[in-house]
């Protein structure tokens, strides 16, 4: 992949909330600190327990942020799109990797490491500010995330994450809103901590009942109202 020009990588940092209040100045001083690089599908960023030593932004592509326990299960925390940065905790306190990144399709991102930003957060209190903004909506989120995996059945869980994943990365298509995002089985049930047999499952009895159609890795949802139903009363999707 061709590396980006200047007003390229402008252009991508300023569609995260962390950059984009940053004037023309100020946002080429972190660029002229950021390296580029370019991760293939399914390739490792990190992994929990690594150093902690830089905080990415992603440009092009998207990241999963999780975690495996000692026998092989994995969750999924998080996905990180265009716009969105994360390493943040560890860039702050210096101590290893709380979960592992991996490239879920070839991704893009910009690297600051921690002996430059730490300097800059010093010398530009509104942007540690924001930076912090950034780490308490990642803990809400994760929290919330936390909460539906203790409380919530697997059709709960799985009708909240497609409309989640369709308000984020949905667009209409013929016959509904189709989800533009590739995740596997395995994906899916990572990011509700479920096995693969049991989101196959549920979501083989929904496209027969029409709810949904899966065209490859992609998911169409036919008739989001069904999901609706099913959510507890009361309870509202996170948003980004």
């Amino acid at each position: 992949m061709a590396w980006l020009d200047r007003d390229a990588r402008r252009l991508a940092m300023h569609a995260s909330p962390l950059f984009s209040a940053m004037d023309v100045d100020a946002l080429d001083a972190i660029l002229d600190l950021a390296t580029e690089r370019t991760i293939g599908r399914g390739q490792v960023i990190f992994q929990r327990g690594d150093a902690g030593s830089s905080i990415m932004a992603v440009v092009r592509g998207r990241v999963r942020i999780g975690a495996a326990s000692p026998d092989g299960r994995e969750v999924t925390l998080n996905i990180i799109s265009p716009g969105e940065v994360f390493g943040e905790i560890a860039l702050l306190d210096g101590k290893p990797r709380s979960a592992d990144a991996t490239a879920i399709e070839e991704t893009t991102l910009l690297v600051l490491e921690r002996r430059h930003v730490l300097p800059f957060l010093a010398a530009n209190p509104d942007f540690a500010l924001r930076l912090l903004a950034v780490l308490c909506d990642r803990l809400r989120r994760t929290s919330v995330a936390m909460e539906d995996m203790a409380l919530l059945d697997l059709p709960e869980r799985l009708a909240r994450l497609l409309l989640k994943l369709a308000d984020d990365f949905g667009r209409k298509a013929e016959g509904g809103i189709r989800i533009d995002i590739r995740l596997s089985q395995k994906d899916i049930g990572n990011l509700i901590a479920s096995s693969r047999e049991g989101t196959n499952k549920q979501l083989r009895q929904w496209q027969a009942e029409g709810v949904l159609e899966r065209q490859g890795g992609y998911i169409l949802l036919r008739n989001p109202a069904t999901l609706e139903e099913l959510l507890t009363p009361g309870a509202a999707l996170q948003s980004n």
